[in-house]
């Protein structure tokens, strides 16, 4: 396996006896992670090796990480001194992800450096630096065209919510950009990233600085009701409180907003085909009367962005299941992989559970604009696990209450919207 060589020449490495060290190298991939402080010693001008020598170690080590994934990389040894290594992990934790692996070789530093280097300067930064150092300079980074949020005018004004596209953010992996939302240890955009896309997200939408609460996914039907104990998985969370912002990611999934005007209550579900049977919907729906006193003619629903029934197909026994909820939800039964509706699942299950047909806003909503478009059939609007395979990006719903000045009551036996 090709592997990256580092050579920390920031935090201690003399690059007169690293770079005579790696002559014996069977020609790695080397990078000199010198800032302004070496790139003209002469140590490694034999060798074929890329300078990362811009003014922050963010960027030089943001440069690294780019040139890692067009070589398809994910293996790098660092040489540095210990203290080098308390510094990188930091960076490391906040630039990469779980796919790379990193072997830190340490010897003492005086066995790195020489009478004439005599170390780096740069103290040990403190987590908080490295953090704030990050966070500016991705903020410098221009977004790949604008951010674009789709609204439900099903929604009162006394929320704010959207659902995300993919565009307007930073990541830059093709199947991942660029308003990626979500940051897995088994894919290449790591947590500054995603942080990074988020807040852009809520500058454009409202909720800044407020941070995004993603549920827990476990493809079932587990309903947090936020100031209880938080379950350890959960699809659904339901709240009264102001001042929070919920969010279901979706991917093909669908992510699933609930309000209710009159007691002030939202939700927000993530529902995949395994949801949907679980019943996810009405599960959210069932927390906001019981928790908080909704009635079901006064919750309004809407539907983000998802696989349609055009590009989405399940093997014929777990189509089966899809039919027992109504037959249109399997336009094919009789193939080999019927093609299956799972927001139409939805919508009968909602329905069948007492929330009001017109307050239901997805695809089959004709004079509303659509929020509810298919995440596979529009590659340059949204990620998608159907078409593009495991390393998918992930767009999002998300749903908060707006905060108010207190206003009178309405009289008794009036139940007014917002």
């Amino acid at each position: 396996m090709a592997v990256a060589v580092l050579v920390d020449l920031i935090h201690g490495c003399c690059p007169e006896r690293t770079g005579t060290s790696l002559l014996e190298e069977p020609d790695p991939h080397v990078f000199l992670l010198c800032g302004k402080l070496h790139r003209n010693k002469s140590g490694f001008l034999s060798r074929n090796v890329q300078v990362l020598d811009s003014d922050s170690t963010a960027e030089c080590l943001f440069r690294f990480k780019r040139t890692l994934d067009r070589l398809d990389l994910s293996s790098v040894r660092v040489l540095t001194t210990a203290r080098g290594r308390e510094v990188l992990l930091r960076y490391q934790e906040l630039l990469f992800t779980a796919v790379y692996t990193f072997e830190y070789q340490l010897r003492p530093e005086h066995s790195l450096t020489c009478t004439g280097c005599g170390g780096s300067a740069h103290p040990v930064s403190p987590a908080a630096r490295v953090r704030e150092e990050v966070s500016g300079f991705l903020q410098q980074l221009p977004a790949v065209e604008g951010v674009t949020v789709l609204r439900s005018t099903l929604i009162p004004d006394c929320f704010g919510h959207g659902f995300s596209t993919r565009t307007g953010g930073i990541s830059y992996i093709q199947t991942l950009s660029s308003m990626n939302l979500f940051s897995s240890s088994r894919r290449r955009d790591p947590v500054a990233v995603v942080m990074e896309n988020r807040r852009r997200l809520g500058l454009t939408a409202g909720f800044h600085p407020r941070p995004l609460r993603l549920v827990k996914v476990n493809h079932a039907s587990d309903v947090w009701v936020l100031g209880k104990a938080e379950p350890e998985s959960y699809d659904s969370m339901v709240t009264n409180q102001t001042g929070v912002v919920l969010a279901a990611p979706g991917a093909d999934c669908m992510p699933i907003l609930f309000a209710d005007p009159v007691q002030k209550v939202i939700g927000a579900a993530h529902a995949g085909w395994k949801g949907t049977l679980m019943g996810v919907a009405m599960a959210t729906v069932d927390a906001m009367v019981t928790g908080f006193g909704c009635r079901l003619s006064d919750i309004v629903v809407a539907v983000g962005p998802s696989v349609g029934v055009c590009c989405f197909t399940l093997e014929r026994q777990q189509a089966v299941d899809f039919s027992s909820i109504h037959p249109d939800c399997v336009p094919d039964p009789e193939s080999d992989k019927p093609h299956v509706d799972i927001r139409l699942a939805n919508r009968v299950l909602l329905q069948k559970g007492g929330v009001l047909p017109e307050n239901i806003h997805d695809n089959t909503m004709s004079d509303r604009p659509s929020v509810t478009p298919c995440t596979s059939c529009h590659p340059e609007n949204f990620f998608s696990h159907v078409r593009d395979g495991l390393n998918f990006g992930t767009q999002v719903g998300f749903l908060w209450i707006k905060e108010t000045e207190p206003e009178p009551g309405p009289p008794a036996g009036r139940r007014d919207g917002c």
